[in-house]
Order: C-alpha cells, then sequence, then structure tokens
C-alpha cells in the first residue's frame, strides 16, 4: 500500500578510544593517579575551562581540547582520533555532536558569545577515575560540572585524559557533554511552585472540562502540541510539557492507555531493569530503584507495566484521548502550523470527529508499524495447521497437545518458546540467523555497573552520564565490553554452540547497542531460554539458507530436512515505524524529515519540519 522509503544508511565512522599508547603516554607517569589527585586534575582543568567559557574565549576553551589525530581502530581500521563536544540545547538549542577540535571550534565561533555562558563550575566530588578494558590502557578523569547561560541552567560532563606535555603530563577533555535542564523564566511547575490552593467540589469538574478541549461557545480549544501515542515516550514528553505549562493533548488509539502492553502475549516480561522504567515526575513501578525507596520487582511484567503507565497518566492528570485515531494532519505552508482532524469513540460509544490547529505534533508510536512481519513462503496455503505472527500470540495454552515451530531467533521468539515450553508443549526454534546473546545477570553487571543499580546514583544523573557519551565514539566502547561479557557468559554460549544455536558479537563487535539502534533486534537478552535449547527442552532447526517451502504438514528445508508441525509461529519482526509514520503525515513528509541529519545523532529525522518531533527516533 505504501512504497518503501528507506531510511539513510547509519555510516559508522571510526573513532577508537583515547588509549594511552595512543596518545603517547607513559603508563607509569599516571601510575599513582588515585580518587584524590582525579579530584586536583578536574579542579585545576574546571579553574581554566570555566573561565574561558565564560569570557567566550574560544582559543582558551579548544586549547584545553585533545588535538586531532590520525590512529587505528579496535578493528585494525584506519581511524581518527577525535575530541568530542555533544550538546543537548545548552549551547545550540539542538542535539549536536562536533568531533575534532576544528569542529568544535566553528561551533563556539557562531554559539559561544551569544549561548552567554557564567556560573561555569566543577562539581566537587564528582571526579572518577576510569579504567576502560581488560589491560587499563584507556584512563580518563571524568567530571560533573553545572553551568549558566542567559537563559537557563543546565549541567555537564568532561572526560580528561592525560597527554605529553612540556612540563610533564597535561589533561586535555577528550568529550564535553553540556545540556540544559530548566528555562530560567519558565520553571517547571514542581515542589513549591505547584498549586498550593485547597480544591473543595470542584476538581472532578475542572478535570472533565479540561478533557473536552472546547471553549464556552463549544467550539474547540486548540492545544498547543498534539502527542500522537501514549505509550511512555508520548506520556513522558505530555508530563514534561505540562510542568512547563505547555497544553499537551495525547492521541491514543488504544482503548486504555497502556494497551500497547497488555496487548502483547501473557507471558512477556521486561528483560531491562526497573530503572528503566523510571519516568519523569513519579519514578516507575518501584518507584525510584536507584535510591532502594520501595520494594517491586527488578523485572517488570508487560501486564504490571501496563498499568503503570494507565496510573501515571491519572495521577499526572494528563489530557490522554484513547480511542482515538487521526484522519488528517496537514501543515499550513505560511503559518507552519498543523490542522488536525480525528475520530474519537467516546466512553458511551458515540463517534465525534475533532478538528484543531496545533503548533507542534510529536509523533510517539513506537520503533515499529506494529504488524507483523510474516514472510511470504511457498506453499503457506496448502498448510493444514495454523500460521500465525507473533503480535497474534497470547498463551501457549491455546495451542495444548500440539506441535509448535517458532521462525525466528530473537526475543520475541525466546519468550514465546519459554512459554511454550513451560506449558508442556512442544515446541521447536527454526535460527535463519545468528544472534547476538548475552545474560541480563552478567550483562547488565557490566553495562550499568555503578549506574542503572540498586542504591546507585539518581536515574536522572545516570541519564546523563550514558547521553554525555557520543554515540559513534561509543561504539569501541562497547567492543570492550560486549568481550567482558562474552567471557562471562562463556559456559552459555558454549553451550548454545554445542547444539548448532548461531552467535555473532553484534555490529562492529559491539554488542546489542549498534543492533538496537539500527534495526531494534538482531539479539536476545537470556532470561532463561538458552538454558532451555542448550538442554534440549527447546528443540532447535538451524536453517542459515532459511525455508524452502511449507508443505501440508509442516516445513520444507533447502538441506532436505523437514519438520512437522500444527502451528507455524513466525516471530519476524513488527516492521518500520515509517509505516505508521506514512498512514499519517504521507510520504512526502516523511521524506523531507530525511534529507538532513546533523553530526553525530545517525537517525535523526525531524530537521526540515521544526514543528514536528519524532520522539522514539530521536531518542
Amino acid at each position: 500500500m505504501y512504497s518503501a522509503i528507506p531510511r539513510p544508511p547509519l555510516v559508522i565512522p571510526n573513532y577508537p578510544l583515547p588509549s594511552l599508547s595512543l596518545l603517547g603516554t607513559d603508563a607509569a607517569a599516571i601510575a599513582l593517579l588515585d580518587a584524590a589527585s582525579a579530584e586536583s586534575v578536574a579542579q585545576a582543568w574546571f579553574a581554566k575551562f570555566g573561565p574561558a567559557l565564560q569570557s567566550g574565549d574560544v582559543k582558551a576553551v579548544t586549547a584545553l581540547i585533545l588535538p586531532t589525530a590520525e590512529a587505528e581502530g579496535s578493528d585494525g581500521q584506519p581511524g581518527t582520533l577525535l575530541a568530542h563536544w555533544r550538546d543537548q540545547l545548552a549551547l545550540t538549542w539542538d542535539f549536536r555532536t562536533f568531533s575534532g577540535v576544528s569542529k568544535i571550534t566553528v561551533a563556539l565561533e557562531a554559539r559561544l558569545a551569544s549561548t552567554g555562558f557564567k556560573n561555569v563550575h566543577f562539581t566537587p566530588g564528582t571526579a572518577k577515575i576510569e579504567r576502560v578494558g581488560d589491560k587499563g590502557d584507556v584512563v580518563w578523569v571524568s567530571a560533573h560540572f553545572v553551568l549558566e547561560t542567559s537563559v537557563a541552567k543546565g549541567a555537564g560532563i568532561g572526560r580528561l585524559v592525560p597527554v605529553p606535555g612540556a612540563g610533564g603530563i597535561e589533561w586535555k577533555a577528550h568529550t564535553i557533554y553540556t545540556t540544559l535542564l530548566s528555562l530560567t523564566d519558565f520553571p517547571e511547575l514542581s515542589g513549591p511552585l505547584r498549586n498550593d490552593e485547597p480544591n473543595h467540589g470542584l476538581w472532578a469538574g475542572q478535570r472533565a472540562a479540561a478533557l473536552q478541549y472546547r471553549n464556552e461557545d463549544g467550539t474547540s480549544r486548540n492545544p498547543t502540541v498534539l502527542v500522537i501515542g501514549a505509550g511512555q515516550s508520548g506520556l513522558a514528553i505530555a508530563a514534561r510539557l505540562k510542568y512547563l505549562g505547555v497544553d499537551a493533548l495525547i492521541a491514543e488509539r488504544n482503548k486504555r492507555v497502556g494497551d500497547n502492553w497488555r496487548g502483547r502475549y501473557e507471558a512477556l516480561c521486561l528483560h531491562d531493569t526497573v530503572c528503566c522504567t523510571v519516568l519523569n515526575a513519579v519514578g516507575g513501578p518501584a518507584d525510584d530503584p536507584a535510591a532502594s525507596r520501595q520494594p517491586g520487582p527488578v523485572y517488570t511484567p508487560a501486564q504490571k507495566l501496563a498499568n503503570w503507565l494507565e496510573f501515571y497518566a491519572d495521577s499526572l492528570e494528563l489530557n490522554v484521548w484513547t480511542s482515538t485515531n487521526i484522519t488528517s494532519i496537514k501543515q499550513d505552508a505560511e503559518t507552519k502550523k498543523w490542522h488536525v482532524s480525528m475520530i474519537r469513540s467516546t466512553d458511551a460509544g458515540v463517534e465525534e470527529r475533532r478538528d484543531f490547529v496545533v503548533n507542534h505534533v510529536v509523533f510517539a508510536c513506537g520503533l515499529g508499524a506494529d504488524i507483523g512481519e510474516t514472510p511470504d513462503i511457498e506453499g503457506m496455503d496448502t498448510f493444514r495447521g495454523q500460521i500465525l505472527h507473533s503480535t497474534q500470540h497470547k498463551s501457549a495454552r491455546d495451542h495444548s497437545g500440539k506441535k509448535v515451530v517458532v521462525v525466528g531467533a530473537c526475543t520475541s521468539a525466546h519468550d514465546i518458546a519459554v512459554d511454550y515450553c513451560q506449558n508442556g508443549v512442544d515446541v521447536t526454534m527454526v535460527q535463519r540467523g545468528p544472534t547476538y546473546i548475552m545474560s541480563i545477570k552478567n550483562g547488565w553487571d557490566v553495562l550499568f555497573k555503578g549506574g542503572y543499580v540498586e542504591g546507585g546514583p539518581p536515574v536522572e544523573v545516570v541519564d546523563r552520564v550514558v547521553e554525555s557519551m557520543p554515540h559513534f565514539m561509543a561504539a569501541d566502547f562497547n567492543v570492550i565490553r560486549a568481550r567482558q561479557i562474552a567471557e562471562m557468559d562463556k559456559e552459555l554460549l558454549d553451550g548454545l554452540h554445542r547444539v548448532g544455536f548461531r552467535t555473532n558479537m553484534g555490529i562492529k563487535n559491539s554488542g546489542f547497542s549498534l543492533l538496537a539502534r539500527t534495526k531494534a533486534g538482531g539479539y536476545y537478552f537470556d532470561t532463561g531460554a538458552s538454558g532451555l535449547i542448550a538442554q534440549g527442552a527447546i528443540k532447535l532447526h538451524p536453517a542459515p539458507n532459511g525455508i524452502s517451502r511449507f508443505t501440508p504438514t509442516g516445513l520444507a528445508f533447502p538441506d532436505g530436512t523437514t519438520l512437522d508441525a500444527d502451528v507455524v509461529l513466525f516471530a519476524t519482526g513488527i516492521g518500520s515505524p515509517e509505516v505508521q509514520f506514512i498512514q499519517v503525515f504521507g510520504e512526502d513528509v516523511l521524506k523531507q524529515m530525511y534529507t538532513a541529519n546533523k553530526p553525530g545523532y545517525g537517525g535523526a529525522v525531524w530537521r526540515k519540519l521544526p514543528e514536528c518531533r519524532w520522539k522514539e527516533i530521536d531518542d
């Protein structure tokens, strides 16, 4: 129905990590570096950086930054050792990463004076020595700082590396991160700025009226922002807007908030820890687990998450219209405002059409098309059993006593195979391509070390640390961490290999990070399925050349093997988010959004339409 519009290819530059050998630094020169001396290093560097930034002295700022040099990457290919300045709204009012002193210089010359930096200070006690890799050959001192601009308050993180200087070791910034936290004249309406007036008997009527979006004369009252999608991203951005005093209406096609999780298979449980479900203003299903304030499971069942999202929307009084579909949306070429028509089914079962004119639109409909992608295979019409997609699967109990074949070897395939296995159903997994596997225990221990953990720093601080690492520089960083995880998971991986399950180390051997960013798949965080496959409880049928055809009783493969089945379930993806986007906005808008990617943010897609934001992709 819709022609394919490919995403711009994600070109991954080779940015090696600043190892001591690449820097030309003798390890003995920093052998005595400890927490106290790291604090001194940070204090001395920021004593120069702060005044240089505040005075608008570009030359003085860049003198504190690592010079550009040619170097070899972790893959042995030529690369460039660069400093990176990653900015989120503080310096550029945009999401930008400038790589290399020359580009940083151009950016500072354009923006430094007008930004008006002031009160740039190192945050005492935050300096930390980080040694990366088994050999500890990558060493930096990371430190947090606070800042103000002429209109905002913000924060930042610097990573300083040791380089040989005329008088001994000098410390230069390898990465600088600046981010806006709040607008000086538009503070969030929270804490002491909350509404402190008692409301006796009026609240229910006021909420009902607010949700109607009508003026006193019955005409439509336009929200400032329309958010399409009431998943976690749509709700979070609407909450942030609400507490900035910006009127946002969320349009959700499902009947209830949370149905995007509630409608999935019963066995679904998040493989990310509960720290990852913390949303602004309220925390998460276990409140703020990093502060260990309340009990709750580390891994949240989908049904629980669905209920939590519904509670979140209700408790923050977010304006959500459920059972609502966008029927038309066009941007006025002159005013740049969006004219939106939608059909809403009310609680009384009445369908009403509403028209709005809004300043901004946020598209927050998820990473896929929510449409099961089932390959077209010869002979499907001859199969006497049932063919379904993972999006249609609800419970293994539906197929008791049946022989089930699951085609696919990533997250949904593993989850569903476990569901069948635990319910006594004969299940075989067909693996066509290799999968990146890591155990949740070892994987998160390495990736979240000192961060998203019980008793760790506040989630917003950890978020800042994660965001401070330029995406493409992180590829080499993740190569080291993926290797550490694989060594810890050796027994698990060996067990899989013995039964013929094929694994890989991800794109550029970087684990799941680039897989998640480029295709939102190709991996599985093991929560038990890998052990069942290794034991033979979940049977495996390797199919590196794919499936030849369906037979009346099952599947046939190019190597001459066959599989009998009563049910063939395809766990083969849920499509591209572009499909949903085209259905709402049309192909022309998508093409515009895909024509201007700025450095360091890969698939950012909203550059040419500044009144439209694609929340899932931008994040």
